[in-house]
C-alpha cells in the first residue's frame, strides 16, 4: 500500500483482520485389551481338577496367560457315596478346602470371605441337605446334635504332606458344617485333626457327634 493511499484513509474506516485459525487438539491413543474366550491348553488341567469346582458362576475368561497360572487348584469332585448318618453321628467326604490364602479377600480395608469360600460353604451345605434328606435318622440326628456338646474330627487327604498346614481349612470347614446343620460351632468342646496322603483322591473326612467329655 502507498503512503499516500494511507494517509487519505480516516479513522472511520473498517480494519479488516484475518481470522485466528485455531489448531484442533490432538488426539491421544486409545488402549484396547483384546480378551480371549477361549480357555488356554495350560488351564485345562486345573478346570479337569476342579478348579471351577465350588467357584460361583462357574468358569470365567482367562484375560492373560500369566494370571492363568494363579489360579488356585482345587480338589476335585467328590460324591457323596461315603456319606453317613445315624442317630448321633454325621459322617461325610467333602472336597479339600481353598488355602487360607484364597478363602479371604480384602475389600475397602476389610477382611470378608472371597468368592471362592462362598462357592465351598454353599457345596457342603448342599451336600449335608442331601445326605440328612436321605436318611431316616434326621431329626434324631439333629436333635442330638443341637442338645450336646460335640465332638469334630476331620482328617485331611493331601496330594503332599509339606503342601498345606493340617489347620489351614479347620475354620471353614467346621464353619460350613455347623451352619448347615444350624448350630452354632461354640458348642464344639474337642476337635481332632489328621493329615494323610492321597494325591490321587485329596479329599477331607469329617465327623460330628456328640462329645465324650460331657459324660465324664
Amino acid at each position: 500500500m502507498s503512503s499516500t493511499s494511507a494517509r487519505s484513509r480516516t479513522s472511520s474506516d473498517p480494519v479488516l483482520l484475518r481470522p485466528r485459525r485455531i489448531a484442533a487438539p490432538k488426539a491421544k491413543p486409545i488402549s484396547l485389551r483384546l480378551t480371549s474366550y477361549r480357555p488356554h491348553e495350560g488351564t485345562a488341567g486345573l478346570r479337569q481338577e476342579g478348579a471351577a469346582h465350588y467357584a460361583p458362576g462357574g468358569s470365567k475368561p482367562i484375560l492373560r496367560r500369566a494370571r492363568a497360572a494363579r489360579i488356585p487348584a482345587a480338589a476335585p469332585a467328590v460324591s457323596l457315596l461315603s456319606a453317613s448318618v445315624s442317630a448321633d453321628r454325621l459322617l461325610l467326604t467333602l472336597p479339600v478346602p481353598p488355602s487360607i490364602n484364597h478363602q479371604y479377600a480384602t475389600v475397602n480395608g476389610r477382611r470378608v470371605l472371597s468368592a471362592l469360600g462362598r462357592g465351598y460353604k454353599s457345596l457342603v451345605a448342599r451336600q449335608v441337605l442331601v445326605a440328612l434328606a436321605r436318611s431316616s435318622h434326621r431329626d434324631a440326628l439333629l436333635k442330638a446334635l443341637r442338645a450336646d456338646f460335640l465332638a469334630l474330627s476331620v482328617r485331611f487327604h493331601f496330594t503332599s504332606r509339606l503342601r498345606r498346614d493340617v489347620d489351614g481349612g479347620l475354620k471353614i470347614a467346621q464353619d460350613s458344617l455347623c451352619e448347615a446343620l444350624g448350630i452354632n460351632d461354640n458348642r464344639i468342646l474337642e476337635i481332632h485333626l489328621f493329615k494323610a496322603l492321597d494325591p490321587a483322591h485329596p479329599r477331607i473326612e469329617v465327623s460330628l457327634s456328640p462329645s465324650a467329655l460331657t459324660r465324664l
